[in-house]
């Protein structure tokens, strides 16, 4: 089985974390993430991801040193006729300094949700993502 790699960053604002940032898909919530480009690194994906489909500058985020979450699961491509994949997903955790505006590019909207685990959104990625950062908080 082939397998390919994503990165993204789940952004949290507040402290303690009061509410987080998913972007909505037509029929599912997600992280701004994507795949990554040859030669780049994780973390070097993940922000430029974040960058393109939220508008925030990674200047105005700083990422948790000490928070990873990684996880593997079968995924289909159409433009690779329907193969399935095993993808690795590999999320940091940023804390968006002051107000940004989203401007949303790859998505339908988005919504900062409270933080009130436990979470119940989707239960392949994003609840064992919230999760795990509840259990690091």
């Amino acid at each position: 089985m082939r397998t390919r790699r994503s990165c993204g960053v789940l952004l949290v604002r507040g402290e303690p974390v009061r509410e987080f940032l998913l972007m909505k898909h037509s029929n599912r919530w997600d992280l701004p993430k994507g795949h990554v480009d040859d030669g780049e690194t994780d973390i070097e994906c993940a922000l430029r991801e974040m960058e393109e489909e939220t508008g925030i500058d990674r200047a105005n985020v700083e990422i948790d040193p000490g928070f990873r979450f990684t996880t593997k699961y079968p995924v289909s491509y159409k433009r690779f006729g329907d193969e399935v994949f095993e993808k690795t997903l590999v999320v940091f955790l940023g804390r968006v300094n002051g107000e940004n505006e989203i401007a949303v590019t790859e998505h339908q909207g988005y919504q900062w949700f409270v933080w009130q685990p436990p979470h119940v959104i989707q239960k392949e990625t994003i609840d064992p993502l919230l999760a795990q950062l509840a259990e690091y908080l």
